[in-house]
Protein backbone atom coordinates (compact mmCIF):
# COMPACT_ATOMS: atom_id res chain seq x y z
CA UNK A 1 0.00 0.00 0.00
CA UNK A 2 1.65 3.16 -1.02
CA UNK A 3 2.14 5.52 1.82
CA UNK A 4 0.01 8.41 1.21
CA UNK A 5 -2.62 5.84 1.19
CA UNK A 6 -1.78 4.72 4.20
CA UNK A 7 -1.92 8.38 5.78
CA UNK A 8 -5.23 9.09 4.32
CA UNK A 9 -6.63 6.02 5.94
CA UNK A 10 -5.47 6.86 8.78
CA UNK A 11 -6.59 9.94 9.19
CA UNK A 12 -10.27 9.46 8.35
CA UNK A 13 -10.05 6.70 11.20
CA UNK A 14 -8.82 9.18 13.29
CA UNK A 15 -11.32 12.01 11.99
CA UNK A 16 -13.77 9.31 13.27
CA UNK A 17 -13.05 9.06 16.29
CA UNK A 18 -12.83 12.34 16.93
CA UNK A 19 -16.16 12.40 15.81
CA UNK A 20 -17.16 10.10 17.56
CA UNK A 21 -15.75 11.09 20.77
CA UNK A 22 -17.07 14.86 20.05
CA UNK A 23 -20.90 13.29 19.46
CA UNK A 24 -20.57 11.19 22.94
CA UNK A 25 -19.16 13.61 25.04
CA UNK A 26 -22.47 16.22 23.46
CA UNK A 27 -25.15 13.55 23.63
CA UNK A 28 -25.56 14.35 19.40
CA UNK A 29 -26.20 10.60 18.56
CA UNK A 30 -25.94 11.38 15.14
CA UNK A 31 -22.53 12.56 15.14
CA UNK A 32 -21.87 9.77 16.98
CA UNK A 33 -23.10 7.44 14.54
CA UNK A 34 -20.82 9.62 12.13
CA UNK A 35 -17.45 8.64 13.61
CA UNK A 36 -18.35 4.96 13.72
CA UNK A 37 -18.96 4.59 9.91
CA UNK A 38 -16.19 6.71 9.05
CA UNK A 39 -13.72 4.28 11.03
CA UNK A 40 -15.63 1.36 9.86
CA UNK A 41 -15.32 2.53 6.28
CA UNK A 42 -11.50 3.26 6.84
CA UNK A 43 -10.85 -0.04 8.34
CA UNK A 44 -12.13 -1.44 5.13
CA UNK A 45 -10.13 0.66 3.30
CA UNK A 46 -7.31 -0.30 4.93
CA UNK A 47 -7.95 -4.33 4.88
CA UNK A 48 -8.31 -4.14 0.63
CA UNK A 49 -4.77 -2.08 0.34
CA UNK A 50 -3.52 -4.81 3.00
CA UNK A 51 -5.23 -7.38 1.00
CA UNK A 52 -3.67 -6.28 -2.29
CA UNK A 53 0.02 -6.31 -0.99
CA UNK A 54 -0.57 -9.56 0.31
CA UNK A 55 -1.07 -10.56 -3.46
CA UNK A 56 1.86 -8.03 -4.81
CA UNK A 57 4.02 -10.07 -2.70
Amino acid sequence: MAADDKVDHKAEELKGKVKEGVGSATGDENLENQGRNDQAKSNLKQAGEKVKDAFKS
